[in-house]
């Protein structure tokens, strides 16, 4: 089983910017691919970006693109993960979820379906002030 906790949330002003990290602890033998969420009150859950497991490939979803960074050390789920946020929207507002599926070595493409991730973190509060 593996333990993901997310910090780095807060309360910012438009044009901001935050780092959120997401540190995983627990049974993390293996290799995996790890990924961001999003979801804001009446929305549903909402995919941000995604590393693969190697840190060698990412994505992003379109409304992010340019602004937000994800970065991920080759390696296990106990390599932090983090995703720097620049250039904040009030539109980007929401409880962030880190989340972490293990992968065979050979699959190198980042996962972008929430149906796809098998742990999941609590969530960091993002608010963005206009």
């Amino acid at each position: 089983q593996v333990q993901l906790v997310e910090s780095g949330g807060g309360l910012v002003q438009a044009g901001d910017s935050l780092r959120l990290s997401c540190a995983a602890s627990g049974r993390t033998l293996g290799v995996y691919a790890m990924g961001w969420f999003r979801q804001a009150p009446g929305k549903e859950r909402e995919f941000v970006s995604a590393m693969n497991w190697a840190g060698t490939k990412s994505a992003y979803v379109d409304s992010v693109k340019g602004r937000f960074t994800i970065s991920k050390p080759r390696g296990s789920a106990k390599s932090p993960m983090t995703l720097q946020m620049n250039s904040l929207k009030p539109e980007d507002s929401a409880l962030y979820y880190c989340a972490a599926s293990p992968v065979p070595t050979g699959f190198l493409e980042p996962r972008t379906s929430a149906s796809q991730y098998d742990f999941w973190g609590q969530g960091t509060q993002v608010t963005v002030s206009s």
